[in-house]
């Protein structure tokens, strides 16, 4: 098994189809929601990307074929000042999970991180997630808090 991990160029007509793909399957995956992804998202997604300089999305490929994404978005920390990196979403396709190709996501976004002088990564997983919650744990993540009488971060949204 040979494993491949890059930045995708969203310029790349293959390495832009490979994004869709996987973030299709995530989206069609109970982890993603279970629904396809809007029409609106799959034909304008690549094209928002190609403008965003703070966005960037990580590619695993398994004998030359696309088998995980990691699509992550530059933040700041106002308390570190400096900025940071979340992961936005983490895929691995059905046929090729558990081969530990989450933890050649993250190393090559680590590195990135650490050359952009980040001084944290951060992500967003489901309470009901445990498979990726034990593969975030491998590679170095907890949860989030300050103070233990207050409990753990939550992570909120409020639709638009």
């Amino acid at each position: 098994m040979t494993v491949t991990v890059i930045t995708a160029d969203y310029f790349n007509e293959q390495q832009a189809n490979d994004v869709i793909k996987c973030l299709s399957a995530y989206a069609l995956d109970p982890m993603g929601g279970a629904a396809p992804l809007s029409d609106y998202a799959e034909k304008n997604l690549i094209a928002q990307l190609q403008k965003r300089s703070n966005v960037f999305s990580v590619l695993c490929y398994v004998d030359a074929k696309v088998a995980a994404l990691a699509n992550c978005v530059e933040g700041f920390s106002t308390f570190s000042a400096k900025p940071l990196i979340n992961f936005h979403d983490i895929v691995v396709l059905k046929e090729f999970r558990g081969q530990g190709l989450t933890q050649h996501l993250f190393t090559h976004v680590e590195n990135i991180a650490l050359e952009q002088g980040c001084c944290k990564m951060t992500l967003e997983v489901l309470e009901g997630n445990h498979v990726a919650k034990n593969a975030y744990r491998k590679v170095g993540f907890s949860g989030y808090e300050l103070d233990p009488e207050m409990g753990q971060a939550v992570f909120w949204q409020k639709k638009l």
